[in-house]
């Protein structure tokens, strides 16, 4: 099976570089990549005016599936990952049951089988039941097909355990995902404690309840050499502490998501539930801390933390109601409006941090733009605008607060492995 894309502007996020060139696949992997190559092939895309990328890696996303498909499942979630350019999603672990035994793991990856040729790599979980009581069997996980572990959606609070899954995940070679916010300073809590929270008489979620485990975590990694990745860092403060962890050489990455440098904690005000996540959504200064981490590296990746529920459950008061909204299909278009169309970052270090970085970080052989690469592209145009409407969605869930907003830059189409798993009609 050949296929062939011409005329489009081929995005390079290793080099930094925007070619003109058609890129030939064969047998699912990139053969050829030339200005003006013409040669047969069974399926052509004329992509002129378009832009030519790896395809998306999310490295942060929730399927909700074994246990909880009222809110999501694989299918539905490989479906909204084609719609968003993504060919590859990393799936957490807070399933029902939990991603903690072998047996979970190769149930993910069977149900995977059958999707529509998103590539979905699954996360163990750190602790048995995610209570943080007791180390899952983290060889088993990793030989079952789990990529890392994670406790995401519970914060680690006991440091030795923490301490020892560390030392044991360095050897395995697996790197660990942290979700950093003391738990007994914000259980219960859903909003950023500030001006929002003083305005709703609401005990809130305080900046350094996230920083304290940050840095408990950075100093963790630097002592036992673990690989040790930071999830949705949501404060400028956090962003200086990696930054400062990196320079002396700490083995510690990070990422954000499309909410972190795009909404304050005031959209709480207007949207409810519907802008409730964890952790919360900040001030404009952490907004500001953000770019400016992702524009000098000191956060490597940019996710989503797609994290599907019931419109019933958006429907509770805030205090009652699930944290979390879904991203697979807005990532692309809110980053490239808030970033790339206001002029703060280049269009190839946006997608290496979309893609490349992501895929790097977990050692998946995607995210690449170079001859004999797995051909899993997306097609775009950056500066299509579009309405974000949730109806229109593939997901199962609705729940976003950029509903109605209008937003540049549109999937045109989403190839994995050298077939075309998603075409805008």
């Amino acid at each position: 099976m050949k296929l062939l894309i011409q005329n489009g502007r081929v995005v390079h996020p290793v080099t930094s570089s925007i070619l003109l060139q058609n890129i030939l696949v064969e047998n699912g992997r990139i053969s050829l990549m030339e200005h003006g190559l013409d040669c047969e092939a069974d399926q052509v895309i004329d992509a002129s005016g378009l832009f030519v990328a790896p395809g998306l890696v999310d490295m942060h996303v929730h399927l909700r599936d074994p246990g909880l498909t009222y809110k999501e499942d694989i299918f539905t979630g490989c479906a909204a990952a084609a719609r968003g350019g993504v060919t590859s999603v990393v799936c957490m672990a807070n399933t029902s049951p939990t991603l903690d035994c072998p047996e979970q793991i190769k149930y993910v990856l069977d149900r995977a089988k059958g999707a529509n040729g998103v590539e979905v790599y699954p996360v163990g979980a750190v602790s048995k039941g995610l209570r943080g009581e007791e180390p899952t069997d983290a060889e088993g996980l990793r030989a079952a097909g789990a990529i890392a572990l994670s406790d995401d959606g519970c914060n680690v609070d006991n440091a030795n355990l923490m301490r020892d899954v560390l030392i044991r995940a360095r050897q395995l070679e697996l790197p660990v995902l942290c979700h950093c916010e003391d738990t007994s300073m914000v259980e219960g809590r859903a909003v950023n404690e500030g001006s929002v929270s003083r305005k709703l008489w609401l005990e809130g979620r305080p900046a350094i309840a996230e920083e304290i485990m940050v840095m408990r975590d950075a100093m963790l990694a630097e002592e036992t050499g673990a690989r040790v990745h930071i999830c949705h860092v949501s404060t400028a403060r956090s962003v200086d502490i990696i930054r400062r962890m990196k320079k002396k050489g700490v083995p510690i990455t990070c990422e954000t998501c499309p909410q972190y440098f795009t909404l304050t904690e005031d959209e709480v005000l207007t949207q409810g539930a519907l802008a409730r996540v964890n952790p919360p959504l900040r001030t404009r200064a952490d907004i500001q801390g953000i770019i400016a981490g992702l524009k000098d590296g000191a956060i490597d990746v940019i996710a989503t933390d797609h994290a599907p529920h019931s419109a019933e459950e958006k429907a509770r008061s805030l205090s009652r109601a699930p944290s979390g909204m879904i991203g697979l299909e807005t990532s692309l278009a809110l980053t490239l409006t808030q970033l790339y169309h206001t002029k703060k970052m280049d269009l190839p270090d946006i997608i290496r941090r979309m893609s490349t970085n992501p895929a790097d970080l977990l050692h998946l052989s995607r995210g690449h733009l170079s001859l004999g690469a797995v051909a899993d592209l997306m097609i775009f145009d950056p500066d299509e605008e579009w309405t974000i409407d949730p109806e229109q969605f593939a997901s199962k869930a609705r729940n976003t607060p950029f509903a109605g907003r209008t937003v540049k830059g549109r999937v045109k189409y989403t190839i994995s492995k050298g077939k075309v798993i998603y075409k805008e009609e």
